[in-house]
């Protein structure tokens, strides 16, 4: 079954076999800095989950740029399945390209709900957050994480031109909560 687990090194194997199958490409939604993409590193996992921390508690001050947000690990099953970000704001970049929410699912576990289910179950925190909204944003040829979107109640407001934030056209959603 999906759930949601706040970053622990308890699932450092899961965590390091998911990150892996992404070959080091950037992954939405796992609060991993690009730079750091390839690294399955115990230590890189340690920063991670320090950084994780950090950033949903409220009482530490937010990175220059950055807003607090809660990340995620998608398990199923004890196993990391993906990453899912719930970001308690926008800023500038996010309410254009970013959106409250990014996610991501490992390649060999898609095309079996892990995203669907994990977007409802971060649509239950951001409610637990008390937002009344959320803005989700994807690649507008990403069909599966348009139909993904849509199938929690996200209704498209428009296709912007992302290329002022280095992105592609972008499908920007909003759901009510």
């Amino acid at each position: 079954m999906t759930a949601l687990a706040h970053p622990t090194l308890g699932l450092y194997p899961s965590w390091a076999a998911a990150v892996a199958e992404f070959e080091g490409e950037h992954i939405d939604g796992s609060s991993i800095p690009d730079e750091e993409a390839g690294d399955v590193s115990r230590e890189a996992c340690e920063r991670l989950v320090e950084k994780a921390a950090r950033s949903r508690d409220a009482s530490v001050e937010p990175e220059p740029g950055r807003v607090h947000a809660s990340a995620f690990w998608i398990t199923s099953d004890d196993e990391v399945v993906g990453f899912i970000q719930l970001r308690h704001e926008l800023n500038d970049f996010l309410e254009n390209v970013g959106g409250h929410i990014g996610y991501a699912v490992r390649p060999s576990a898609r095309r079996q709900g892990h995203a669907r289910r994990a977007l409802g179950l971060t649509l239950a925190e951001a409610r637990a957050l008390g937002l009344e909204r959320v803005m989700i944003s994807c690649d507008d040829d990403n069909a599966a994480s348009a139909r993904t979107i849509e199938s929690q109640g996200g209704r498209l407001q428009d296709v912007i031109d992302g290329s002022a934030y280095g992105y592609g056209p972008k499908r920007r959603y909003w759901i009510e909560l």
